[in-house]
C-alpha cells in the first residue's frame, strides 16, 4: 500500500514535468512577446527580431538587426538558440546576456516556457509553419 501511495506522489509531482508542451498555449504565451517580436510569414523587426526559425538558429541569425553585444558574441562563438538555451533566456534573459537589450522579466512557469518554445519551433526561417 505504501509503495503505491508513494508512486501516486511521484507520479503526481513529476505530472507537469512528463506533460507534452501545448503549441495552442504557447501561442497564448507569445502575447506576452509581441510587443516586442513578431513570427510568422510577413513578421518584421519590431524592438526585437522576428523569431521565425528561431529554435535551432545561430545568435544573432536575423539579417539587420542591431544586437546587443551578448548577443552577437554568442553568435560569433557559435551558439545556438536550442530549446535548453531558449528556456534558459526566456526564464532570465539578464542571466544570459547580461548586457542585453531585452527589458523583459521571464516567465517562471516551467510548462509556460515549454508550450512557447513549442509554438516557436512550428516556424520555419520564412514565416511558414512546419
Amino acid at each position: 500500500m505504501r509503495l503505491i501511495l508513494a508512486s501516486v506522489l511521484v507520479l503526481a509531482a513529476t505530472g507537469s514535468a512528463l506533460a507534452d508542451p501545448d503549441v495552442a498555449k504557447g501561442e497564448i504565451a507569445f502575447k506576452k512577446c509581441m510587443a516586442c517580436h513578431a513570427v510568422g510569414p510577413d513578421a518584421k523587426a519590431k524592438v526585437g527580431p522576428p523569431l521565425n526559425g528561431i529554435v535551432g538558429a545561430k545568435w544573432a541569425h536575423f539579417d539587420g538587426y542591431a544586437y546587443s553585444a551578448d548577443i552577437k558574441d554568442g553568435g560569433a562563438a557559435g551558439k545556438v538558440w536550442d530549446e535548453a538555451t531558449l528556456d534558459a533566456y526566456v526564464t532570465n534573459p539578464k542571466a544570459l546576456a547580461p548586457k542585453g537589450k531585452m527589458a523583459f522579466a521571464g516567465i517562471k512557469n516551467e510548462d509556460e516556457r515549454k508550450d512557447l518554445i513549442a509554438f516557436l519551433a512550428q516556424f520555419n526561417a520564412d514565416g511558414s509553419k512546419k
